[in-house]
This record gives C-alpha cells, sequence and structure tokens, in this order.
C-alpha cells in the first residue's frame, strides 16, 4: 500500500487529489497539510511513502519544505505539483531533492501513474518540462570543477552517468555505449548507490555541479 501526504493550500484542490487516488486499492491518502510546516509535522506523524507537495504556500513554500524533509532522512519521497511550468520552480525543486515533478493540468491518469512511480523509488518529470530541466542545467554556472567524489565510480560508470545528465534514456545509452539495457540498468544503479544519490534526477544534479557535464555541452 502507498501511503500519500497531500500538501496544498487550497482546500479543493485536496479534495479532488483525494477523489482521484482514493478509488486505487494500492493508494491510501493518510492526510492532508495546507502550509509547508504542516506538511512537514505530518509526515513526521503519519509517515507517508509519497508527500504531494505544491509550491506556493503560506508559513514555508514547497521547496523549502522538500528540502528540510530530505534533510531530515525521511523515506518519503516528494512529488512536486504546481499550476506553473516554470523552470525555476523546476531546478529548485530538483537541486532540493524533490523526486518527480508534475503540473496540476496533467491529465488525472497521470498523477495516480507518478504517485505509482516515485513511491517505487524512480524518478518522474512532466513529459512538457522535461527538456527544460537540460536547458536550465547547461546554462546555469555549474560544473566548474570536477569532483574528487568522480573517483569512486568506474569509467564505464563516468560514462553512464553523463549519459543520464545529457537526457538519454537508458535504451539511448546502451546503444550509444554498444551495451545492453539491463546493463545500463546495472551500472545507473551502482552509480546511484555509489554516490549516496536517491535517483536518476539526483544523479542529474550531481553531474552539472561536479563538472561531469559542462553547460552548453
Amino acid at each position: 500500500m502507498i501511503r500519500v501526504l497531500l500538501a496544498d493550500d487550497q482546500a479543493m484542490l485536496r479534495a479532488g487529489f483525494r477523489l482521484l487516488l482514493d478509488p486505487h486499492d494500492d493508494i491510501e491518502v493518510v492526510g492532508e497539510a495546507e502550509s509547508g510546516v504542516e506538511a512537514l509535522t505530518m509526515a513526521a506523524e503519519v509517515t507517508p511513502d509519497v508527500v504531494l507537495m505544491d509550491v506556493q504556500m503560506p508559513d514555508m513554500d514547497g521547496i523549502e519544505a522538500t528540502r528540510q524533509l530530505v534533510a531530515s532522512e525521511s523515506t518519503a519521497r516528494v512529488l512536486i505539483l504546481t499550476t506553473f511550468q516554470r523552470d525555476d520552480y523546476l531546478f529548485d525543486a530538483l537541486q532540493a531533492g524533490a523526486s518527480g515533478f508534475l503540473l496540476k493540468t496533467a491529465p488525472p491518469e497521470d498523477l495516480v501513474d507518478a504517485v505509482r512511480v516515485v513511491a517505487d523509488g524512480k524518478s518522474l518529470l512532466d513529459p512538457s518540462v522535461t527538456g527544460q530541466v537540460i536547458e536550465r542545467f547547461a546554462t546555469a554556472k555549474v560544473g566548474v570543477a570536477r569532483s574528487d567524489r568522480l573517483d569512486v565510480l568506474t569509467g564505464r560508470e563516468r560514462e553512464v552517468l553523463e549519459k543520464v545528465a545529457l537526457g538519454l534514456t537508458n535504451a539511448e545509452i546502451a546503444e550509444a555505449l554498444y551495451v545492453g539495457e539491463t546493463t545500463v540498468k546495472t551500472h545507473v544503479s551502482s552509480v546511484l548507490s555509489k554516490l549516496g544519490l536517491r535517483d536518476r534526477v539526483q544523479g542529474v544534479v550531481f553531474a552539472y555541479e561536479n563538472g561531469l557535464v559542462h553547460p552548453g555541452a
């Protein structure tokens, strides 16, 4: 059972999310919060698997709430929901440790699928904003020096991480490196484990911030 906490300052939206999620046998809404501060408090109390986090909320916005939730070593994974297709929200959310980003304008079935994907330990970006991630990293002033942390990776693992940061799928990486897709999945898992990263999205952030991939690549 996937335990979900709804964090949004609009009661009608929370009710709508609940109506979408509750009918599914594998999903249970275990709480609702109307501010970032309340989301942190409730997350500690009800131990959700996934937090659906709005960005603009009173007391503390969803980005800061995500940052503090991740820093608290909670096992909950955060799926950011917003009505605004702004790349600064997306960029900040991923740096804060969010595992997914979905626009509230997405079809209802996409929300259910997103909850399952994030709960399964994977990362998810709304298809309409995926390109913005790569573009924002490519123009940001990051990646100025290669980190010593990269030394824990093998040469092949660094190649795989570089391809991940450039936005390639596992199938595309397999084709580019002339290996099987299962091998790529194994390398990606190893990279995340060695670097202490939660998911593929954090791998993209790490690669750009630590010089593996440079702006404009």
